[in-house]
C-alpha cells in the first residue's frame, strides 16, 4: 500500500487499500498539475478530473488545495528520507563528506525528475497577496461557485485540519474553499524544520551519532543555508547552476563535515 501523508494533512485517513490508491492518484494528479499549471491555477476540479475521481473524493480528503500540496509536501518528504536512507546504506563506509552528498545529490535527483517538486517539495507555496494577511485567498476557486462535496460523493461529516499545522475555521458562503489560512500560524511547524529532523536522525543513525539539540541546530543552519542557495541555483538554471550548487556543496562539507566526524 502506498504510504499515506501524515493524518494531520488530512481530513480522513483511508485504511483500505482502494481508498488508499484514490488517494495517491488525487496526490499524483497534483504533482502532474503544478508542473503544467503551476499554484495559483491549481483547482481541486482539475485534479479530480486528471485523477478520474468525483470531486467529493478530493473533499473527502481535503479541504482545499492548499491542504491538498500539504499533503504532497509531507508524501515528498518521506519519500525523500526513504531515498536519503537507501543512499546512506549504499555506502561502502561511513563517512561524514560522503553522506552530505547522498543528503545533497538525493534533493538534486528529486528536483530535477519528480513532478511538482519544484513548485511543492517540502512545503506550500505562501499564498497570492500579502503573506499573513486575514482573507488572502487561494487562488481562483474562491469564486468558483457552491459545493457541497460531502453530499455528492456520500462521505459522511467534516474532518478535522486541513493540513499540517493549518486550521480551517470554516468555508466562506458560495466558495467551493475556504480562504487561506495564515502562513505561519501558531502550531504549525516550518517546513525546513521538519526536512533537519529526519535528516538528523538518518544521518545521526548512520554516522554513530547522539541526535541531540547542539547536532540538530547544525543540521538545520545547514538546510536553511542550503534551501536559500538551491533557490538561486534554480533561478539562475532550470536545472541547477553548476557553479552554485558546487559552492552549495562546499559550503555544507566545510560546515557540517567538523561536527559529524
Amino acid at each position: 500500500m502506498e504510504p499515506v501523508p501524515q493524518p494531520s494533512s488530512l481530513r480522513r485517513t483511508p485504511v483500505q487499500q482502494r481508498s488508499a490508491e484514490r488517494l495517491a492518484r488525487i496526490l499524483d494528479a497534483c504533482a502532474e498539475l503544478l508542473d503544467e499549471t503551476g499554484y495559483e491555477d491549481l483547482s481541486t476540479r482539475a485534479v479530480a478530473v486528471r485523477a478520474g475521481v468525483p470531486i467529493g473524493s478530493v473533499y473527502r480528503f481535503f479541504s482545499n488545495k492548499r491542504a491538498m500540496a500539504a499533503a504532497l509536501a509531507h508524501r515528498n518528504l518521506d519519500r525523500y528520507a526513504e531515498r536519503v536512507a537507501a543512499r546512506l546504506a549504499a555506502l561502502p563506509r561511513p563517512g561524514a563528506y560522503a553522506a552530505i552528498d547522498a543528503v545533497l545529490d538525493e534533493y538534486l535527483a528529486m528536483k530535477r525528475t519528480v513532478p511538482g517538486f519544484g513548485l511543492v517539495d517540502f512545503g506550500v507555496p505562501a499564498p497570492a497577496g500579502s503573506p499573513g494577511e486575514p482573507g488572502a485567498s487561494d487562488g481562483p476557486e474562491a469564486s468558483e461557485g457552491p459545493e457541497n462535496p460531502e453530499v455528492s460523493d456520500g462521505a459522511g461529516g467534516r474532518g478535522g485540519p486541513g493540513g499540517p499545522g493549518v486550521s480551517v475555521a470554516g468555508e466562506a458562503p458560495g466558495a467551493s474553499e475556504p480562504a487561506d489560512p495564515l502562513p505561519g500560524h501558531p502550531g504549525e511547524q516550518h517546513p525546513n524544520h521538519r526536512v533537519a529532523d529526519r535528516l538528523c536522525e538518518l544521518l545521526a543513525t548512520h554516522l554513530g551519532r547522539t541526535p541531540d539539540t547542539a547536532l540538530r541546530r547544525k543540521v538545520l543552519v545547514g538546510v536553511e543555508a542550503t534551501d536559500a542557495l538551491l533557490q538561486l541555483a534554480f533561478r539562475t538554471h532550470p536545472s541547477g547552476d553548476p557553479a552554485l550548487v558546487a559552492e552549495t556543496r562546499a559550503l555544507l562539507h566545510a560546515y557540517l563535515a567538523p561536527v559529524l566526524a
